[in-house]
């Protein structure tokens, strides 16, 4: 007999295809579904805060679901029984039997999943914004990318198993009445921990940083001017003002920049100053903060550039991110 978790949280319990597409689409993201007509025993339980979806789902019938970039989320299936068989956009392919293997869904690729019919699993859905804040918190620098996570997950391994307890005892939680449903410090510091579990767990661009094994002489001078940009972001940044701090010549910070980083000392400035003016958004109250004074006092003064440059740093407009 199968564990099914918060049970409370019902979405939807269904036979009927369509109805099983639209509560998912509804939770998670739009999607097609192809499976058998009227002939399946999906169950969808979820539970939402701002940044964080925790949801149980299973069909009981062999489906599969196409489903596009997620933008401005990340999405963690964890195998609970049974089996999936995923692929990506970029050619990357994986199999997740019950317990070994897991799925990460990056917010920028395409990704179809098919589910074998006792597939169960528990869902994360994460937004952007919180997971890559909380990942700079961990790291002390600021996250100016998508995570690139690869696209399996080890839930064998002993971080696996972590993440995987954590998210179990979450759900478990959430489940009970004297949980931390209605005690929002104390949900919020437990999300904190299954964050610090997929940070772990998972591989990505920043995982030597978070394990403490980041090549400090590889980088060079250039982790110098990085400390320097975010802790003086508010400030005069030029490429002189950066080369001294670097104690190069703008002409060799240049080159580093471009040869650790792929991209110019002023651009990573700037990568900088627009994730300072996400978080200020995000903390804001819309009703009594104006996008434009947030973007001066972070020293854009061209407000359709830097409309356009937000947006194609982080996929949406800095109103929608405030307003969020």
């Amino acid at each position: 007999m199968r564990r099914e978790f918060l049970a409370g949280d019902a979405v939807i319990a269904t036979q009927s295809l369509e109805e099983a597409r639209d509560a998912v689409t509804r939770v998670y993201l739009p999607h097609e579904l192809v499976g058998p007509q009227d002939a399946m025993d999906m169950r969808l339980n979820a539970t939402s805060d701002r940044y964080l979806t925790l949801g149980y789902l299973t069909y009981q019938a062999e489906t599969e679901l196409r489903m596009p970039p997620a933008e401005q989320w990340y999405h963690v299936n964890l195998q609970l029984t049974g089996a999936t068989w995923a692929s990506r956009s970029d050619g990357r392919t994986e199999v997740t039997p019950a317990g070994a293997r897991g799925l990460v869904l990056n917010p920028h690729q395409a990704n179809t999943v098919r589910w074998s019919p006792d597939a169960e699993q528990l869902i994360l859905k994460v937004s952007r914004s919180s997971l890559e804040t909380h990942l700079a918190e961990l790291i002390g620098r600021p996250v100016t990318e998508v995570v690139d996570f690869d696209f399996g997950l080890d839930l064998a391994s002993s971080s696996g198993q972590a993440l995987l307890r954590s998210v179990r005892f979450l759900a478990t939680e959430l489940e009970r009445a004297d949980g931390v449903r209605d005690r929002p410090l104390a949900r919020a510091q437990l999300e904190a921990y299954v964050l610090t579990n997929l940070l772990t767990a998972g591989r990505h661009q920043y995982s030597d940083a978070i394990a403490g094994r980041e090549d400090t002489t590889r980088l060079g001078r250039v982790a110098l001017v990085l400390r320097h940009v975010d802790e003086h972001a508010h400030e005069e940044l030029t490429p002189e003002v950066l080369a001294r701090v670097a104690c190069v010549s703008v002409r060799s910070l240049h080159a580093a920049f471009q040869e650790e980083l792929g991209e110019s000392p002023m651009a990573y400035v700037r990568r900088v100053r627009l994730a300072k003016v996400r978080a200020d958004l995000l903390r804001a109250d819309p009703r009594s903060t104006r996008v434009t004074d947030v973007a001066l006092s972070w020293g854009f003064f061209h407000q359709s550039r830097f409309a356009q440059q937000y947006r194609e740093q982080f996929g949406e407009l800095p109103s929608a991110t405030l307003h969020a």
